[in-house]
Parts: structure tokens; sequence; C-alpha cells
């Protein structure tokens, strides 16, 4: 009766276009465990891939359709050449990794944009941070947009209207972006992204940019890395925020949530109680995990993630 319920659920989460976590409960017990041991070992192994992984799904999910995966064909160019991804995203590997052993318990049943949402919500809890109910069942796209990934991420040189209005678009309110840019609390970012802010911005501390510039040269040294957080890189927390205030965001978009405008109110509050950020935080992330999810009879449970059957 168990194993039925589990597929009744299962089916009638994708037949109305609602996820539910119980969803492989009887048709692949193992998979939560199987991603949850992955991910815990591919963050001990480098710290950095917890963030990697986070963004994988953070750049699927203006989406939520693992199409972010998917290798460019003959007869599309997909997501991974974009502007945004393009010598950025990684940990394309761990999600192989994880695809291969969960298709080997169970064949054909979970689907590679899943595995994308808990590997996200385990990687920020591999580092120290909330936890949060992933909604499953998802199926995954049979193709890929390079223009629809370029038009739809937000760019890390964004001003603070432009960001509020990219989020917007998502159906996110400000707080809610707040919330999801303390991500930032942990990965790093290339020289080339962070340049224009050291070298023309006002709104850095002057000892920081000092300390970024010997790794971030006027010209050339375009993917010198930099800690997105200066201060706890290797753990979630809400450190992010009080980097802001300090004026020591590495990124243009960084700062702009700290910047005299309308975000400044929630960067402080932030700062002063990470139990409120972390409770944002994992609302905001489930929010993000049911965007435009596909069901139904729509797109397929991949065998290998980085291409269609």
């Amino acid at each position: 009766m168990a194993f039925v319920l589990s597929i009744l659920f299962c089916m009638f989460a994708i037949a109305s276009s609602q996820l539910t976590s119980n969803c492989y409960e009887s048709t692949c017990p193992q998979a939560l465990s199987i991603i949850r041991s992955a991910v815990i070992g591919a963050v001990a192994k480098e710290h950095r891939m917890g963030a990697s992984l986070l963004r994988l799904h953070f750049h699927d999910c203006f989406g939520c359709d693992a199409s972010v995966l998917l290798d460019d064909t003959s007869t599309f160019t997909g997501e991974k050449s974009a502007g945004a991804n393009v010598n950025s995203l990684r940990g394309f590997e761990v999600i192989d990794d994880i695809k291969t052993k969960i298709e080997a318990a169970c064949p054909g049943v979970v689907s590679c944009a899943d595995i994308l949402a808990i590997a996200a919500r385990d990687s920020v809890v591999a580092l120290g941070g909330p936890s949060w109910n992933v909604g499953l069942g998802r199926r995954d796209s049979t193709t890929a947009s390079k223009d629809a990934a370029t038009k739809d991420i937000p760019s890390p040189l964004m001003d603070l209207s432009a960001l509020i209005s990219a989020f917007a678009n998502k159906g996110f309110n400000t707080k809610e972006m707040v919330a999801l840019a303390g991500a930032h609390t942990t990965g790093q970012a290339r020289c080339q992204l962070f340049r224009g802010r050291v070298y023309n911005e006002s709104s850095i501390e002057s000892n920081f940019a000092t300390s970024l510039k010997s790794n971030c040269p006027s010209t050339g040294g375009d993917t010198n890395l930099s800690p997105l957080d200066v201060t706890t890189n290797v753990l979630f927390d809400n450190a992010y925020f009080k980097n802001l205030i300090n004026k020591k965001g590495l990124l243009h978009s960084d700062q702009q949530l700290f910047s005299g405008g309308s975000t400044d109110s929630q960067v402080t509050a932030y700062s002063n109680d990470p139990s409120a950020f972390s409770a944002d935080f994992a609302s905001a992330m489930v929010k993000m995990g049911n965007l435009s999810p596909l069901t139904g009879n729509s797109g397929q449970i991949r065998t290998n993630c980085r291409k269609v059957n």
C-alpha cells in the first residue's frame, strides 16, 4: 500500500503541476541518501563545490528543468555557453556521478532537475546553512536556449533597480531577492567580474580594494579568483551582509544592496539576525525551486543529464 500511495502522490504532483517531497519514497527510496552522500563527499574534498552546486540550481531555476546541464547539439546551442555561465558554472561532474549511481539503483525514475534541487539544499547544509523541504516530481527539458539564459540570469554588473526588476520578473519581492543574494556568503568570483568595482568605484573599503588589486591587475588575470565573502567563505552564514555594510561586497551587484537604497534596511536586519536570514533564505529557495517546473507529459526523465534520451 505504501508503494502504491507513493506512486499516486508522485503522479498527482506531476499531473497537477505541484511538487511533493515524498515523490520517490517507494519508487527510489535510496535517492536522497545517494545525493546527500555524494554532495557531502564533494564538499569535503573542495569547499567551493558547495557554492558551485547551489549556483547550478540557481542558474537552472530561472526555469528548473535541468536545461543548464545539456551539452550543445547540432540543433541547439545550450546554456553552458551563455555569458553568465561560460567558464563559470561547475560541478557538472558531481551531478553526473550522482545520476550514474541513481540510474544504477532506480533506472528512469529520478529527474536531473530534481537531483539539482536536492544537491543545492544538501550543499547549503554541508556548509553549515539551513535545510528546507525540496518538492520533487520535476521532469527534464529536451532542449536549452543560450539566448534565454543570457536574458534571464541577473548580471553581477547590474544596479539595484535592474536587480529588483530581474527578480520581480520571476515573481520575487525585494526581501526575497536580498535573502537569495546571501548565497554569496560562499563561493568565488573571477577578476573580470569585479575589476571595474575595484578600480573604478568609490563605495569600496580602501584596504579591501588594495588586497583585491594584488590578485586582480588592471589588465590580465581575468580568471583569477577571489572569495565572495572575505571573512568566512567556507561557511554558510550571515557574514556576507556584514561585509556589505563595511563596503566589502566583491561584486558591483553585491554592494548595490547596501548603497543608500531601498534594500539597506534588509541587509542591516540580516547582518544582525542570522536566524532570520536562514529562515528567509530557505523560504526563498523553496519558491525558486518551484519556478516553472516541467510536469505531466512535458519533457522526460533523462538517463544522462548532459543529453536527451
